[in-house]
């Protein structure tokens, strides 16, 4: 029996708060309600009424920063408009389809704070004609590859 019954929320420690809202924004996450906590920072809610990204203001970076977490994964809608909107907006990513039998389209970049962000799509939603399988590297991953 599992205690757990899902993911309720990421939280992102920042001195980015702005660029940090607007990336998000731009993913059409939006700001709602936050209890009164005593450290600046603010909730983005997803359209189904839920916070699930926690974002906490500080004027410097903890040193060293907390956590091995390595990314996280939100479920979307509309590949085509989001990968409209981040080449309009010259964000680097990298796009493959998950293998068999699944599928899914996997896009990654990074937040304005060096968060990688994966947005999963259905697989039968239209997509570019080349784009990397699982395993492989495309030349958009290569260019996006720390040196």
């Amino acid at each position: 029996m599992s205690f757990i019954r899902r993911m309720d929320h990421f939280t992102i420690v920042t001195d980015k708060p702005e660029k940090t809202k607007e990336f998000y924004g731009a993913l059409g996450l939006h700001p709602g309600a936050r209890p009164n906590f005593q450290v600046p920072g603010y909730w983005l809610y997803a359209d189904e009424g839920k916070p699930i990204l926690h974002v906490i203001e500080v004027k410097q970076m903890p040193n060293p920063v907390r956590g091995g977490l390595d990314h996280m994964a939100f479920r979307g809608d509309n590949l085509g408009g989001v990968l409209a909107h981040l080449d309009k907006n010259q964000v680097k990513y990298r796009l493959r389809r998950a293998p068999e039998p699944f599928r899914t389209w996997q896009l990654f970049c990074f937040d304005p704070n060096g968060i990688e962000v994966e947005m999963d799509f259905d697989p039968q939603e239209p997509g570019p004609a080349e784009v990397e399988d699982a395993g492989q590297m495309s030349e958009t991953a290569r260019r996006m590859a720390p040196a």
